[in-house]
C-alpha cells in the first residue's frame, strides 16, 4: 500500500483490519488487471516496438522552446 498507493506506514498500520484487507485485495486486483492489459497489448502488436528517431519523435512545443532559449541566454 505505501508503493502503490501512496500510504505510509503509519497511516496504513493504523487502518482497520478489515479496510486494510480490502485495499489489499483490490491492490492485488488492480496490478493483475495491469499485467493483463500489458500482455494483451504486447501480444496484439506482435511484441514489437518502435525506437525514437530523428523522423518520429514528438514536436517539442512553442512554450518549451521559449523556456530553454531564456535558460541558454
Amino acid at each position: 500500500m505505501k508503493y502503490s498507493g501512496g500510504w505510509s506506514f503509519s497511516e496504513a498500520y493504523n487502518l482497520p483490519v478489515g479496510l486494510r484487507k480490502w485495499f489489499v485485495e483490490r491492490l492485488v486486483k488492480q496490478l493483475q488487471d495491469e499485467k493483463a492489459a500489458i500482455e494483451e497489448a504486447s501480444k496484439s502488436n506482435g511484441g514489437t516496438h518502435q525506437t525514437l528517431s530523428a523522423q518520429n519523435q514528438p514536436k517539442r512545443s512553442s512554450g518549451l522552446e521559449n523556456f530553454i532559449r531564456q535558460g541558454k541566454s
